[in-house]
């Protein structure tokens, strides 16, 4: 059971934008896609639901609040429960699933999503849920550095960001030559008329 691949599909709901039917259908990569033609409106209501609580708990992890993060998952796990099976078409294809086929695409998709999360808190921490430092951004992510810490969700993130840093002290340092005024040259008094 691929854990992670779980967990990146809490991620993608964060991240997704979720105004209609239609944006919930996206959200469906290929390992979902039979979900989109079987998704329905009232499925909008209860993703967008779960999008909340699942960016609660990636902001109680980045802020160091375990065990708000912890008790968040445990709520979810009873909202959207796991219910394994095995799964696949022959003796070569064997896999699991967390959810019975015949549930919701709600209930598939977020049991798995919860339960994902849930496993990679057990195993890596809450501080490896992180939300994007780029104040512009604000999507989440999973940690996988080395030494827990990255800070921003892509390089397209981090680059716009150190950028606009170093744009800003840049125009701070501009600013502070502008606003000092020349001091007069020793030996020379600046109130007496040039000659």
């Amino acid at each position: 059971m691929n854990f992670d691949a779980y967990a990146r599909t809490g991620v993608d709901l964060v991240n997704a934008r979720l105004d209609d039917l239609d944006d919930l259908r996206a959200l469906f990569t290929e390992d979902h896609s039979w979900m989109s033609d079987e998704v329905v409106e009232r499925d909008v209501a209860i993703f967008r639901r779960a999008q909340k609580r699942l960016r609660d708990v990636f902001e109680y992890g980045t802020s160091g609040r375990d065990a708000q993060a912890v008790t968040e998952l445990n709520a979810l796990l009873e909202a959207f429960p796991v219910q394994p099976r095995i799964s696949g078409h022959d003796s070569s294809d064997w896999h699991m699933h967390v959810t019975s086929r015949g549930a919701s695409v709600s209930a598939e998709y977020l049991a798995g999503a919860v339960w994902g999360l849930s496993v990679w808190l057990c195993e890596y921490g809450s501080a490896r849920f992180g939300v994007c430092a780029d104040e512009r951004c604000g999507n989440v992510y999973l940690d996988t550095s080395s030494n827990c810490c990255r800070r921003f969700c892509s390089e397209r993130c981090a680059t716009r960001s150190h950028v606009a840093a170093h744009r800003a002290r840049k125009r701070a340092a501009v600013g502070e030559q502008v606003t000092v005024a020349p001091q007069p040259t020793a030996g020379v008094d600046s109130l007496s008329p040039v000659s």
